[in-house]
């Protein structure tokens, strides 16, 4: 056992002798272990203990047995009391959820204190089996199946190598009593019932059954590791849009892989690709917190679009739109400009106050160089402009709500410079 739990710490580089760690001690077999274990080991250790109320004189008979185990061994101890359904309550969240998020948020908070390297927490190999079973069972794809992993921050699993009856075996060797969760003997927990009942069956159709299951995450862990470099490969962030070429979505699965960062589930993948074979360029697609559009060769992804509040420009200045933009104008003998976040204007035709805006439904312009109305979404198609970047277009109108700069697309027939030498006065707009 020693031995093997070495070589798995060694194989994951989970702990160094040098450094300081907690130990999650419940009083159970596993965390029990897993302290005796790391203390043989030679590693420096603390136990931290939560009573979280909800077992009554149960849960004070594990706090007593962990204290009287530290004591024993001379290692010291740590011990947080927690009022858990007060907080679940308050929180509108469920018991279970409402002991973990406790557990780990004082686990944190005491690793700071003590300045420990990390938290060693006693889930085995079966916890892992188990965890695989459920997340088939609710759908799931490849990182559902790598089960739990030896490393998630500062959280360690030493024992991720070790089945629950090697620990028992270990303890028994070693005359080391532990207490025993009743709940855990229930079956109303969706766990539980897999652990008592699904798993015996699994183990009677094959008495490895576990370590082959154990090994299918091995091995989907490493097929994790290429889609995640498959990810870094195919998608591309540029500013605050994110691109995937289609050429890049070789499955729905894979397409899946690619969105799920961006909240988008397995059923919007399927329908996304249905949607990239009919070429049905311009489809919007939604997850909580982003927008999709399948576009001419690649799919765009951004946040979703924040109303904006239209800028109202007085006179002459400098004016913040927002985080990330200002407006300035300035009038006076400027040559005319080439650049299209720069527009030159004919002063005497620019009549104040101007407004910034988006691009609405309907807007038009004259451009310069035309002699009639343009629809700005037909100037913007032939601009070959994502409906993404149609929707954040900005105008700038002026009192008489006439659009006088599409801005970095065109100026308006109405207010353009001719030459700068029949223009006495030139008001020259940034946007930056």
């Amino acid at each position: 056992m020693l031995s093997k739990v070495a070589r798995y710490i060694g194989k994951h580089k989970l702990l160094n002798l040098s450094e300081l760690y907690i130990v999650a001690l419940s009083g159970g077999a596993d965390s029990v272990a897993l302290l005796l274990l790391l203390d043989e080991m030679g590693y420096k250790v603390h136990a931290a203990h939560c009573n979280f109320h909800l077992r009554g004189a149960e849960s004070d008979r594990d706090e007593a047995f962990c204290e009287q185990l530290c004591r024993d061994k001379n290692i010291p101890f740590h011990r947080a009391h927690f009022d858990t359904r007060e907080y679940a309550e308050l929180h509108k969240v469920s018991t279970e959820m409402a002991a973990r998020e406790l557990r780990y948020h004082w686990f944190e908070q005491l690793r700071e204190d003590i300045g420990a390297t990390g938290i060693c927490v006693a889930h085995h190999r079966d916890d892992s089996v188990e965890t695989v079973i459920l997340n088939m069972a609710r759908g799931t794809g490849v990182r559902g199946l790598t089960g739990i992993r030896p490393r998630n921050g500062y959280i360690l699993r030493p024992l991720l190598c070790v089945s629950r009856a090697e620990i028992e075996d270990f303890l028994a060797q070693r005359g080391q009593k532990y207490v025993t969760d009743s709940t855990n003997l229930e079956d109303e927990a969706t766990r539980n019932k897999v652990r008592h009942h699904i798993i015996p069956e699994l183990q009677q159709l094959n008495s490895k059954a576990l370590e082959n299951i154990q090994r299918m995450t091995e091995r989907m862990a490493a097929v994790e590791a290429l889609l995640d470099d498959y990810k870094q490969k195919s998608v591309r962030v540029e500013a605050d849009r994110t691109v995937i070429r289609k050429t890049d979505v070789l499955s729905d699965y894979l397409l899946y892989e690619l969105l799920a960062d961006y909240g988008f589930n397995s059923v919007q993948a399927v329908q996304i690709c249905a949607s990239m074979c009919a070429d049905s360029i311009g489809s919007i697609f939604s997850s909580a917190d982003y927008d999709l559009l399948v576009d001419r060769e690649c799919l765009l992804i951004e946040p979703h679009l924040e109303p904006m509040k239209p800028l109202v420009i007085p006179e002459t200045g400098v004016y913040v739109l927002d985080e990330e933009h200002k407006i300035r104008v300035e009038s006076g003998d400027f040559p005319v400009s080439k650049d299209p976040y720069v527009a030159t204007l004919d002063a005497s035709k620019v009549n104040f106050p101007l407004t910034v805006r988006r691009v609405e439904e309907g807007d038009w312009m004259v451009p310069y160089g035309m002699k009639g109305r343009k629809l700005l979404s037909d100037l913007m198609t032939d601009m070959k402009l994502s409906i993404f970047d149609k929707r954040k277009q900005l105008v700038i109108i002026d009192n008489q709500g006439i659009i006088i700069w599409a801005i970095g697309l065109r100026v308006s027939q109405n207010v353009a410079i001719p030459s700068a030498e029949s223009t006495p006065s030139i008001l020259r707009v940034f946007f930056s």
